[in-house]
């Protein structure tokens, strides 16, 4: 059975994003809406556990033997583990504004509540699993600067380049600490993050598919604009 998961984050310092609602559906969550071209959570057994594979919008944590992978461009993966209880935890993002400034903190614009929506759902999700907040450690992903580099001039930065300071705004904010990242560039990114060892084995993908890539992250994006367009205008749940 579904259920609309509208509970507000839990011990955050940011502000919850109104008019974004996601759908809880047991270990994982997806938009509302995704994308046309946007493939659902795919989850398959491997080895002796389980392959999670995740699309732009979702996130997935457990605290089971898993692998959880997923196909970057733009957008950014946020890998949080927890050693001591052996949690991880993986989201999969984008900021989603027409333009992006680049002095006003992300983590205080319309764009970012976005991002921290995304963070708080996720960290959420390990903590009703038994992760304490304090224990969290970061490997950050993405953040390829592949589709609209046309606004990347004057006092305004790329969708790429907005999520990677994002990220890193939050994490710091947070006073989680991040123990690697492979974020910028030009080019897409397959990731997979285990809770074996809590690694992350990153591959680097070619410049045609990551303009393939391009494609399917204008696609969300637009998407995720309009849905905050359509939106009714300042409604409280809590």
């Amino acid at each position: 059975m579904h259920q609309i998961n509208i509970a507000p984050p839990k011990n955050s310092k940011f502000t919850y994003p109104r008019n974004l609602c996601y759908i809880q559906v047991s270990e994982k969550a997806v938009p509302s809406r995704l994308p046309a071209d946007c493939e659902p959570m795919r989850i398959e057994s491997y080895q002796k556990g389980e392959k999670i594979t995740i699309s732009p919008g979702e996130f997935y944590s457990t605290g089971n033997q898993a692998v959880i992978s997923t196909l970057l461009g733009s957008c950014i993966a946020a890998c949080l583990y927890d050693p001591r209880n052996r949690i991880i935890g993986m989201n999969h993002f984008m900021l989603s504004n027409p333009r992006y400034s680049r002095d006003l903190p992300i983590h205080v614009s319309e764009a970012g509540r976005y991002g921290i929506h995304a963070m708080d759902l996720l960290i959420n999700d390990m903590m009703a699993k038994g992760t304490n907040r304090r224990l969290l450690r970061a490997k950050i992903f993405g953040g390829a600067s592949i589709m609209n580099r046309d606004s990347e001039q004057g006092n305004f930065l790329c969708v790429g380049q907005a999520n990677c300071k994002f990220i890193r705004e939050f994490l710091e904010s947070e006073a989680i600490p991040v123990d690697a990242m492979d974020i910028g560039g030009d080019f897409g990114r397959v990731i997979h993050f285990s809770n074996g060892d809590f690694a992350v084995h990153r591959r680097k993908i070619s410049s045609d598919r990551s303009q393939q890539l391009a494609l399917r992250d204008r696609s969300c994006w637009q998407t995720s604009i309009e849905q905050q367009q359509n939106a009714p205008p300042q409604i409280d749940l809590w």
